[in-house]
């Protein structure tokens, strides 16, 4: 397991990678998206993977990336495929997608 990071507050080496959101290729995720559909919170979320609260924000927010680990995990908490949940594209509302014109 990771080295907690107190300044943080959370455990770093085992659950996200170091590199911080890059330009180029960043990774976009339906986190809140999922969560608010399941009624689930953070703290939650969390608890599901055994993380703290506020990996799961940094995540949401894009300051960080989640370990291959990581993502597994929180993929099997939602009972999709990682690409259902992460992708090199922002993710269109599911709404744009059934109205488009």
């Amino acid at each position: 397991m990771g080295k907690l990071d107190e300044s943080l507050g959370f455990c770093n080496s085992s659950f996200m990678s170091p590199v911080r959101r890059g330009k180029e290729l960043p990774i976009y995720n339906r986190l809140p998206v999922l969560r608010a559909e399941r009624g689930m919170s953070r703290a939650a979320l969390a608890e599901a993977v055994e993380v703290n609260p506020q990996t799961i924000g940094a995540l949401e927010r894009g300051d960080h990336y989640p370990s291959l680990d990581l993502a597994f995990r929180i993929c099997a908490v939602f009972g999709l495929p990682v690409e259902a949940v992460f992708g090199r594209e922002p993710f269109t509302p599911l709404s744009t997608q059934l109205y488009r014109e």
